[in-house]
């Protein structure tokens, strides 16, 4: 997998709160014209996008704000047994130190930290714009 794509309304809210998470920035542009419409089937467009990779280098989270044409839908506040795309799961040393950096970033916990077995701990975040995240600390 090269990347997950997400879009948002407001793209450097959404770089910082990764930031947060441990994700570097990678690159930011624009990309707009006929070329890039033929990919996305939207026509004629223009996007900002700021592409974050993860600390281990495997992974990337390409972050879009659509300037035109306008976006469409939102499934943002969507519960989590929604059909489509879930959530993004990070693993984090710390699911507690983590937490409490993002609540400050304006995060708010969905249910609760739980433990599952031995193995983990877990919780679902709504983050930037309601995006819904996972959490997971692994503990051996």
């Amino acid at each position: 997998m090269d990347n997950v794509g997400i879009v948002v309304a407001d793209i450097a809210a959404a770089i910082d709160f990764f930031r947060e998470l441990g994700l570097e920035l990678e690159g930011r542009a624009t990309i707009e014209g006929e070329w890039a419409g033929r990919v996305t089937g939207l026509g004629d467009q223009c996007v900002e996008i700021a592409m974050m990779r993860t600390p281990d280098g495997h992974s990337r989270l390409e972050l879009s704000r659509f300037l035109t044409p306008p976006t469409v839908a939102d499934h943002r506040n969507a519960p989590v047994n929604a059909l489509g795309y879930l959530r993004v799961m990070f693993a984090v040393d710390d699911i507690d130190e983590t937490l409490e950096k993002l609540l400050k970033r304006g995060a708010q916990l969905v249910g609760e930290v739980v433990r599952y077995k031995d193995a983990y701990r877990l919780c679902y975040i709504r983050g930037p714009e309601g995006l819904l995240i996972g959490l997971a600390q692994e503990l051996s």
